[in-house]
């Protein structure tokens, strides 16, 4: 599906639609919300756009040209109090935060989104990003999740401005 020029995700509880293309995927633990809020393990609901994309480039090549490397000291803000909560930020860092560059493969490549970005609403929720999932299906705290290579597709697929639509009234699986 697109829409002017370039292709529109469309969600629904267990797969992604971009055109004819489908995948599985996995969405936030407490289904899809139209009221989110930091740290309810839900999807928000509404038409989002992609914004950027990161990458371990010390495990993969970038997946898209316009992806940006994720170094040793990248964070992404997700303390309500903090002056540039739902923002990526390096460490140190004295507010709450999550490590962009984890041990395990999940967040190898990442799909950022305009959830509550760039202008935050404190508590409205933070972080809401397209990667790898833990293992099939399983929900996540918000985000949505993908096997590495459909991640890697879609990456592929979407450029900034990607609309991403999901649905009100999903619920995880």
């Amino acid at each position: 599906m697109k829409f002017g020029s370039k292709p529109c995700l469309v969600l629904s509880a267990t797969a992604l639609r971009c055109g004819q293309w489908s995948v599985p995927c996995a969405i936030g633990r407490g289904g899809v919300t139209t009221e989110k809020r930091e740290g309810d393990g839900a999807t928000p609901a509404g038409v989002h756009r992609i914004t950027g994309c990161l990458y371990r480039g010390d495990r993969m090549l970038a997946p898209a040209p316009w992806a940006r490397a994720i170094g040793p000291r990248d964070l992404w803000s997700d303390d309500p109090g903090a002056p540039d909560y739902n923002h990526h930020v390096r460490a140190p860092y004295g507010f709450s935060h999550e490590k962009l560059r984890r041990a395990d493969p999940m967040y190898d490549i990442v799909l950022l989104t305009d959830w509550n970005w760039p202008d935050a609403v404190p508590g409205k929720g933070s972080a809401i990003f397209l990667h790898q999932w833990r293992k099939p299906r399983h929900p996540t705290a918000g985000c949505i999740a993908f096997r590495r290579d459909h991640l890697l597709r879609i990456a592929a697929l979407t450029e900034p401005g990607t609309r991403l639509i999901v649905p009100a009234g999903l619920r995880s699986r």
